[in-house]
């Protein structure tokens, strides 16, 4: 079974926007992607494709520790304390601006260098 099955598939395909935190020199960096660019890719298994346009310090923070978060939320999708549900998910992530799901990033989006991948290792729900 997948980590992505059940509530945290559902978050993905909902939530409009995700936040994606690495660790840098300096502390947490955050950055974002929309979540219908993450639906336009999809998943390849437990890892979560979306496009990379820039992301040149959250590619060097990888560089340095692959460790990565990522927050989607939905008030679409219900919650243990009723409409409205949020998720954490954890891994691994790196860059790559070769192979198949870069060109998959690349021919969905001219302005993407490639694919951010985050590798799930853990998968969690907010209450």
């Amino acid at each position: 079974m997948s980590k992505l099955d059940g509530v945290f598939h559902e978050l993905l395909q909902a939530t409009e926007f995700v936040a994606i935190v690495t660790s840098g020199e300096n502390g947490p960096h955050v950055v974002g992607n929309w979540g219908e660019y993450g639906r336009a890719l999809g998943t390849d298994g437990d890892t979560i494709v979306l496009p990379a346009g820039y992301y040149q310090q959250t590619e060097g923070n990888l560089g340095r520790d692959n460790r990565i978060w990522l927050m989607a939320a939905s008030r679409q999708v219900e919650g243990a304390r009723g409409p409205g549900q949020g998720c954490v998910l954890s891994g691994r992530g790196e860059v790559v601006t070769s192979g198949p799901l870069a060109e998959r990033a690349k021919a969905k989006f001219a302005w993407a260098r490639g694919a951010l991948l985050i590798h799930v290792d853990q998968a969690s729900t907010q209450l």
